[in-house]
């Protein structure tokens, strides 16, 4: 497939690789607003780039636009698929470009050119009568989407703030071929049945209510399933040499001053006044984790030195991004920090990847790794830059995992390493992070004694194995579908006697039960055995124990498995034995 970049050069790509298929997408968004312009010559063109799964393009429409207007836009779409149009690049200076965008009526266009340097040099693309400002790449011509569906329509604030006007916008996707777009669209149908915010309240396991946007409420069954990450998470440190601490929720003004979000992450932070000073809730937990460190003095006898923390962190995430337990405004962050001498770098970082390989196959999941490098608005000299980046690869290098070069997103005070997780129908999310900080150490004053005597700066590993809790919670659900492996499940056994007559020996099954350490319950509605099986199996509860007149006089239990059925009868000893 040929791309065409901003320099008018051509590039031969896939579309297996992130810049073709990212080439691939965006021109279908520029079809998008095309086929949009021919049918609605009114509406007024914003932006559309690609995102992962497809595309998105931002319409200012004289009329509510809804997908019911969606198959008139494809057939548009498809006609200028079928005119095999070249995307011809080229420059333009500010004062053309304005003219251009004036005659056109491209009021939003207007409002950003009006925003640039003068003598700006601006990249166009031109597909037929279309024209678009765009740095690209895309692919030469519109002939090369094949398969494309739009998918649905949301409202967007223009520039994302909500003083500004709202926008349409229409999401979709596109693929080299018919096949890979059923595959997603199939794919797409199965997330929308697992979709944990629908499984959460039908489970019994978490609530969202208006009176508290972003912050979710746990119910006992999600409790449980927390809590059971939570000893797991617990148990893992413990062996690992990982030593526990809990920092407060709200600290001064001053510490986040002198850790740098102040100034580089006050937006996504929550602040108060106390006895008239300054204040905020911590968005993460490292501030607290460096005063602990500082506690007392350090040698390089104490290193590595490796703290851990379940911090509970709030961060003001705007309203419109706000999705479930993946995307909230306080969660619980299992946050690690280790301390750590130069010569001590490599072999941490590969204690903490192996760790969290460890995890994401405990649970099923299979992960690629992305080493995010120096961002534009980071801190610090390029010699700590480059040695923190190399100390990253090298270690990715000896484990020998294989990882792609993420430029330009690492976190403002170093590079990291980003772990993304594929769950059970194929999408991917970004939970575990290993990050170097050279900075926090060196703002902070933190010293140890090395061997020759002298003060020596200790280097900080920034780390997540979940991610947070939240998040983490969310994707299981949605990875086993509600149906978790026996050790997760908050409700493992259910007792179910096929009528009141037997509730007393169905108590007298769940108490042993619980003797031995499973979570059990007994259905005691007064409904038909079908009714209670049946809703057992809605609940996702591994082990069904069916008991009337047989199985008390046997001292037994009939048994339905969750996705295998009937086991048949059992001693509740062989039960036990097998649980």
């Amino acid at each position: 497939m040929k791309i065409k970049m901003r320099d008018g050069s051509t590039k031969e790509t896939t579309f297996e690789e992130e810049l073709g298929r990212d080439a691939f997408r965006h021109t279908t968004a520029h079809i998008l607003a095309q086929a949009v312009k021919r049918l609605y010559p009114e509406a007024k063109c914003a932006i559309g780039p690609a995102i992962p799964e497809g595309f998105y393009y931002d319409f200012d429409f004289p009329f509510r636009f809804s997908e019911e207007n969606f198959p008139e836009v494809e057939a548009q779409m498809r006609e200028i698929v079928r005119e095999n149009l070249q995307l011809r690049q080229f420059t333009a200076d500010r004062k053309w470009a304005l003219e251009e965008m004036k005659e056109r009526g491209e009021d939003l266009k207007l409002e950003i050119l009006q925003e640039l340097r003068e003598d700006a040099e601006i990249s166009f693309y031109r597909q037929g009568e279309h024209l678009e400002m765009c740095v690209g790449p895309h692919v030469a011509y519109t002939s090369a989407i094949r398969a494309f569906k739009l998918l649905s329509v949301a409202g967007a604030y223009w520039r994302g703030d909500e003083r500004n006007k709202m926008l349409t916008r229409i999401y979709g996707t596109s693929f080299p071929s018919e096949k890979m777009l059923e595959e997603h669209l199939n794919r797409l149908e199965e997330a929308k049945k697992r979709d944990h915010r629908k499984l959460g309240k039908e489970l019994g396991l978490f609530a969202l209510f208006p009176e508290g946007p972003g912050f979710p409420f746990f119910l006992p069954k999600g409790l449980i399933l927390k809590n059971l990450l939570v000893d797991y998470w617990r148990r893992l440190h413990a062996r690992e040499g990982y030593l526990e601490i809990s920092t407060p929720v709200i600290l001064n003004r001053q510490l986040w001053e002198t850790s740098g979000h102040w100034e580089h992450y006050r937006d996504k932070m929550y602040t108060t006044v106390i006895d008239g000073a300054d204040y905020a809730v911590k968005p993460m937990s490292c501030p607290g984790g460096m005063l602990v460190y500082q506690m007392e003095p350090r040698s390089y006898r104490d290193l590595p030195l490796r703290v851990s923390e379940l911090g509970l962190i709030h961060r003001n995430e705007k309203s419109g991004t706000l999705h479930g337990l993946m995307r909230v405004r306080s969660c619980t962050q299992d946050d690690a920090h280790i301390f750590m001498t130069p010569e001590q770098i490599q072999d941490e970082i590969k204690g903490v990847a192996r760790l969290i390989g460890e995890v994401y196959s405990e649970f099923g999941f299979a992960y690629h790794v992305e080493l995010s490098t120096r961002p534009e608005n980071s801190i610090g000299s390029d010699e700590d830059w480059e040695t923190a980046t190399d100390g990253l690869r090298n270690a990715l290098e000896d484990l020998k995992l294989p990882y792609v070069v993420n430029p330009g997103d690492g976190a403002f005070y170093g590079p990291k390493i980003d772990f993304h997780l594929e769950d059970s129908i194929g999408r991917t999310w970004q939970c575990g992070t290993i990050q170097l900080d050279f900075q926090l150490p060196q703002r902070f004053g933190a010293e140890y004694i090395g061997e020759d005597g002298k003060k020596h700066r200790p280097i900080m590993i920034h780390r997540v194995v979940f991610g947070s809790l939240e998040r983490f919670m969310g994707i299981l659900i949605e990875h086993f579908d509600g149906k978790f492996p026996l050790w997760l499940c908050p409700v493992q056994v259910k007792v179910l006697p096929i009528s009141d007559k037997y509730i007393g020996y169905a108590r007298e099954i769940e108490s042993i039960m619980k003797k031995a350490g499973l979570r059990c319950e007994t259905d005691a509605k007064g409904e038909k055995i079908g009714y209670k099986i049946r809703s057992a199996q809605m609940e996702r509860i591994p082990y069904m124990l069916i008991v009337g007149e047989k199985e008390r006089e046997t001292r037994s239990v009939s048994v339905r498995k969750r996705g295998e059925g009937d086991l048949g009868r059992m001693p509740i000893e062989r039960l036990l034995e097998m649980l």
